[in-house]
Formats: structure tokens, sequence, C-alpha cells
């Protein structure tokens, strides 16, 4: 699709089931939507990257799990980019949302870049704990590796524009350095928010529903509470990293919570 001057692409990693039931905050209340919604737990969640086209640069908005989950799950990125006509060396810079293994893994295969020309901006508050040792880093933090050694990292400190229409906005609490980035030409506005919502059909209705992979709980909730207020405000564009491919789509603000009005699918012309 169009924003504006910027062309934007949404690339699958592929889906990764979960039973969320498990591991958010309401149980119930997620095994009663998911039931009203006539799905099944575990329920496969929809692992979104995007690719923006600035005509200038070439911009990816996260990199999927890579090879971390298995052959099963996750690891598509590469061929679907492919698929949209692109290839990895083409990639001018790498935005990550946050370190955790289903949008960085991506990053690097082997030990290799993935991305061999493109510099990888992410929040410094998220790269404290990649300076550990081999033995206790997580893989998806170790996925930056080959980057830090090639004096490709670049960590950046909240709310900066990091190219001309795209700019980083904190989102902390789902990770310390957690990030939305807003993307803008023309005065179109798509906001790529990263792992605010999880489950769409129960976070909208109650953004006070958590779940375990957030690093602060509460931090967590206050962020969503508020991005949801100001993007049904001022009527932006969402790119979802979990909702349902593409996950392209507004938020309404109801009577009671939010819901969440997918982009009508446009074939082009």
């Amino acid at each position: 699709m169009m924003l504006g001057d910027y062309e934007i692409t949404v690339l699958s990693d592929g889906t990764a089931p979960r039973d969320l039931a498990e591991i958010m905050s309401a149980p119930q209340t997620v095994r009663q939507a998911l039931a009203r919604a006539h799905q099944t737990l575990p329920i496969d969640l929809s692992i979104n990257a995007f690719l923006v086209n600035t005509g200038a640069r070439l911009i990816l908005v996260d990199t999927g799990a890579g090879a971390l989950f298995g052959p099963d799950s996750g690891g598509r990125l590469v061929a679907n980019l492919r698929a949209a006509g692109y290839r990895p060396e083409q990639v001018d810079a790498v935005l990550l949302t946050h370190i955790h293994s289903d949008h960085s893994g991506g990053l690097s295969l082997g030990g290799q870049r993935v991305f061999p020309h493109a510099p990888v901006y992410v929040d410094k508050h998220d790269c404290g704990s990649r300076l550990g040792t081999a033995a206790d880093r997580k893989p998806s933090q170790a996925a930056i590796d080959p980057y830090a050694a090639a004096d490709a990292l670049r960590p950046f400190d909240g709310a900066v524009e990091l190219f001309p229409g795209i700019r980083s906005m904190p989102a902390y609490g789902h990770t310390p350095g957690h990030s939305a980035y807003m993307v803008e030409s023309r005065g179109r506005r798509l906001l790529l928010w990263g792992d605010t919502v999880h489950l769409a059909d129960v976070q909208f209705a109650d953004p006070a529903i958590s779940i375990d992979y957030d690093d602060d709980r509460r931090a967590a909730v206050a962020w969503r509470e508020t991005i949801l207020a100001e993007a049904a405000a001022r009527g932006y564009l969402v790119g979802g990293a979990h909702i349902s491919f593409p996950g392209l789509g507004h938020v309404r603000a109801d009577a009671k919570g939010y819901s969440w009005i997918v982009l009508p699918y446009n074939a082009g012309p």
C-alpha cells in the first residue's frame, strides 16, 4: 500500500501457536472471548514485520523470529521479502521495536548478518542485557552480536527522528526499551506499535489485561491505555506485530474500551 509517497509492505514471518489463556492475566476472560469468536486454544499469533520504502531508503521494522522458533513457526520473512521484489542486502536500516526473539531473531543466521548493509536501531534501554556473557545471553539478544561486532548497532534514547518521516516513540513496559515508530508522509500517518497488543479479541476491549512477556506489567498497561486513546482520537492507521496478518487497521473508541477496525483490502489499479 502507499502511505503518501512511501510504499509500505507488510511481511509475514509466519505464525506461532500460543495458549494465551496460560500466559495472560485474565485466563477466563481470554477463554470466553475466544469461544465467542469461534477460536480454540492454542491460537496462532501472526508475526508481522513492516518494510518502508521512502524512495531514498529501504527500512525494515522488526525481523521476525528467524530460526529461533524452529522449522514450524516463523522464519519466513526473507522468503516473503524476496517475493515482494526485494533482497536482504537492499535493506538500508533495521528498526527494532524491542529485543525479543520474534522481533530480533531474524537479524542473524549462523552468526552472520542477514541484512549485511543495514545498521540496527533499537532503544538503548533494551541493549543492557546484551552485554552479559555468552552463557547467559538470550538467543534474541545474541542475534544482534554480529551487528555490534561490525559497528552496525545504533542505540537511541527515547523519542528521536531517526529518518525523515520516521520517528521513535517510547512505549516502555513490555520491555525496558520497547518502542513504537510513527511513519508519516504527506500528512498520512502509520503507527507501528510492536507488542502493544498481543490478542485483539481481548486487549482492545480491556486494555488492563497483560501478558507474562511484559517486563513491567503496570507500565505496559499504561502505555496501551494511552496509545489506544490517542490512536482512536487522531485516527492513526496502525500496524500491529501480532494482530492477524497483515495487522493493519484503526482503533475505535467504544462506550467501554475499544474495537479494532480492519483496514479494507484494496486490490490496487
